[in-house]
């Protein structure tokens, strides 16, 4: 097994221990996919919403305040310790379709920014899926919760410092 064998073992070994190509929390580990059932997809990496939780969220943060579409996007990131931000592909559409569908009213500000706010309708759909809206949310405190107690420095640090003992080791034995 020569080098580039045996940092392709390590990588492989990386990632099923929550590294990817880019070292420990460089990947997200989460999609922001809101289009179908929660599960693994893509490369190993778990959905963060299964279809209408990102819209019952956007839903639930903009009843507490309007907000543009950014600011939803940070204060996910926020309530989950910076282990998920959705991307902009996938809240726009969501909050364009929040609006078309009468949950949600947008007014532009700022030039060409967008503020979103829930509207009456809207509060009544959230109401009905409370339960679920709480469920999502514990979801999301968790994860953040899981994140905030795992300071990756040391992993990555210890990780650089196994491959630093053992490329050289296994270069002599496989020279």
């Amino acid at each position: 097994m020569g080098r580039h064998g045996l940092n392709e073992e390590m990588m492989r070994l990386a990632g099923r221990f929550g590294a990817g190509r880019r070292g420990f929390g460089g990947g997200r580990g989460w999609s922001d996919d809101d289009d179908g059932g929660f599960g693994r997809h893509g490369h190993g990496r778990r959905r963060m919403f299964e279809g209408g939780q990102l819209r019952l969220v956007l839903l639930k943060l903009i009843s507490e305040q309007p907000r543009h579409g950014y600011e939803l996007i940070r204060a996910i990131e926020e309530r989950t310790g910076g282990a998920y931000a959705p991307s902009p592909g996938i809240v726009y559409p969501t909050l364009t379709l929040l609006a078309e569908t009468g949950l949600a009213s947008e007014q532009v500000t700022d030039g060409t920014r967008k503020l979103y706010e829930i509207t009456t309708e809207g509060q009544a759909y959230l109401a009905e899926q409370a339960d679920e809206v709480t469920l999502i949310l514990a979801r999301l405190d968790a994860v953040g919760n899981a994140r905030g107690r795992l300071d990756a420095v040391p992993v990555r640090r210890a990780m650089h410092n196994l491959r630093n003992v053992l490329i050289p080791q296994l270069n002599s034995v496989f020279s």
